[in-house]
C-alpha cells in the first residue's frame, strides 16, 4: 500500500521536547489505542449506544458517576456549557447561542479567563468575573447557568473549587473545570471537591485520539452535554467525535488506569540525564530540573549559559535545532532552553543530547 507520509507532501515531522501542545500534534497514540480505531473503523454502529456504553464503561474506569467522550477538550467547553444553558431541552438547544429567556451568565474568577473559554462564550452566555468570595456570591442570581474553573489556575485564585462547588449546589448551579493537559488520577481530585464536571483533552497526557476529549461527572450532566452535540441536531453538531475516536479513547482511559506512571516518571528523568551529560562540558552551561505543575505532569530540564561564553542566546539555539535535521522543538529563551520529556519517543533523547551538544559547540 502506498500511503502518503508527512514527508511526500513537503511536511516536516519533530522531536516533541515542548509538551503536550495541540499546535505541535499532542501525543502519539499508544498502541492499544491505534489497535482500538482501526478495529472500530471495520463495523458499523449506533453512536446514541456507543456512547451509552462507553460511558459507562468510563464511569467504571475512573470511579466517577459518567464519562462524555468529546471531539477534544474544547468541545466538551462549549457541549458542557450548553448543557448548563438548555438541558435537554429541544427548543431551547435549537436556539442556542441565542439564549434570551434562559439562564445565560457564566461566574468566573478573573485569574481564571483564557484563550480557551471562547468555547464557552460561543454558547452565547456572558463571563461574569470576581475575584473576592463576597463578589461571587453577589453574582450569583437566576441567570446564572454555570460556574467555570481553569484547573491551572485553581491554586491563584482567591476561591477553591470547593467552595465554588458547595456555594454553586446550593442555588442548583454546575461547576465546571477545564483540566486539559491535567492528569486524570483515580479518584478525581476536582470530583472529590464537589465539582459536578471536569474535562480532559484525550490527546495529551491520556495518549488517545488527538481529536478526542474526556469528561468525567454528574450522569445527567454529561448525558445532556451529549445530545447538545453530534450526532444530535444542536450547536455542537460540527464537534463529531466519530466511532474511531470514541473506542480510541475508551482504550486509552483502559490504558491509564494500567500504566506503571512512576516507571514513566523514572524513564522521564532518564532520557534528561543523557541529555545533561551531552552538556555538562560546555563552557559556562548549568542545569537544573523543574518540577511541573498542574499540567504537562513531567519534569523539565533547565538549561542555561552565559550568552557571551556560548555564542548564541537559548532562542537561537532553539531556532537551529527547530530548522536542522532531525527538526527538534523545545522551548528558548534569552539564557538558554528547557526540555519536556513528556512526548519524546524512546531514542530520542540521544538524538537530542548530541544535536544540542553539537549545536552549543559550534
Amino acid at each position: 500500500m502506498n500511503c502518503p507520509t508527512y514527508e511526500s507532501i513537503g511536511v516536516r515531522p519533530l522531536i516533541n521536547c515542548r509538551g503536550t501542545y495541540t499546535i505541535i500534534s499532542g501525543s502519539i497514540i499508544l498502541p492499544e489505542v491505534r489497535e482500538a480505531m482501526t478495529l472500530a473503523s471495520q463495523r458499523y454502529v449506533n453512536l446514541d449506544e456507543l456512547m451509552e456504553g462507553v460511558g459507562a464503561r468510563i464511569a467504571e474506569l475512573m470511579e466517577c458517576e459518567w464519562g462524555l467522550v468529546t471531539d477534544g477538550c474544547a468541545a466538551a467547553l462549549c457541549q458542557v456549557t450548553a448543557a448548563c444553558v438548555a438541558g435537554n431541552d429541544p427548543e431551547k438547544m435549537i436556539r442556542l447561542p441565542d439564549t434570551t429567556g434562559m439562564k445565560n451568565e457564566v461566574i468566573v474568577q478573573t485569574c481564571h479567563r483564557n484563550v480557551y473559554d471562547h468555547a464557552i462564550r460561543m454558547v452565547g452566555v456572558k463571563m461574569i468575573e470576581v475575584e473576592t468570595k463576597a463578589e461571587f456570591k453577589a453574582a450569583l442570581n437566576e441567570r446564572t447557568a454555570m460556574l467555570f474553573v481553569f484547573g491551572d489556575a485553581e491554586e491563584r485564585g482567591q476561591i477553591t473549587v470547593k467552595e465554588m462547588a458547595e456555594l454553586g449546589h446550593e442555588h442548583g448551579i454546575p461547576t465546571f473545570v477545564d483540566a486539559a493537559a491535567e492528569r486524570p488520577d483515580v479518584p478525581n481530585w476536582y470530583l472529590e471537591q464537589g465539582a459536578d464536571a471536569v474535562a480532559y483533552s484525550g490527546g495529551k497526557c491520556l495518549r488517545g485520539p488527538q481529536a478526542s476529549g474526556l469528561v468525567l461527572g454528574r450522569k445527567d450532566l454529561l448525558q445532556n452535554a451529549f445530545l447538545n452535540g453530534a450526532p444530535h441536531h444542536a450547536l455542537a453538531r460540527p464537534m463529531k467525535a466519530g466511532k474511531e475516536e470514541i473506542m480510541g479513547l475508551l482504550a486509552a482511559a483502559e490504558q491509564w488506569v494500567k500504566r506503571d506512571h512512576k516507571a514513566e516518571w523514572k524513564e522521564w528523568e532518564r532520557r534528561l540525564g543523557v541529555i545533561t551529560e551531552a552538556v555538562k562540558d560546555v563552557d559556562s552551561v548549568t542545569t537544573a530540573i523543574r518540577q511541573p505543575g498542574r499540567s504537562n505532569v513531567a519534569p523539565v530540564l533547565e538549561i542555561n549559559w552565559d550568552v557571551k561564553t556560548v555564542g548564541m542566546s537559548g532562542t537561537d539555539a532553539a531556532s537551529q535545532l527547530s530548522k536542522g535535521e532531525p527538526r527538534i522543538e523545545l522551548d528558548g529563551n534569552a539564557n538558554g532552553i528547557s526540555i519536556m520529556p513528556y512526548m519524546m519517543e524512546e531514542g530520542e533523547d540521544e538524538i537530542v543530547a548530541a544535536r544540542l551538544g553539537a549545536v552549543l559547540n559550534s
